[in-house]
């Protein structure tokens, strides 16, 4: 199963949105100098994308698939 993963760059920031078991939802994680400092799991894609433009005032359009491996 190969399973959608975004991130995005913004404001010295790492920002990604991981796919998981439809039952469960989308991880959205923050990671600054190479650390999690935030973690939220939500419904969908589209839901972390607004989380992240909320809280962190990550553009939409900075989002970009990346394959994992």
């Amino acid at each position: 199963m190969h399973l959608k993963i975004l991130e995005a760059q913004y404001d010295g920031k790492v920002f990604r949105i991981e796919q998981d078991l439809p039952e469960v939802g989308y991880y959205f994680y923050v990671y600054e100098d190479g650390k999690c400092i935030f973690d939220y799991l939500q419904a969908n894609c589209d839901q972390c994308k607004e989380q992240a433009r909320k809280l962190f005032e990550v553009p939409l359009n900075c989002w970009r698939q990346i394959n994992k491996g």
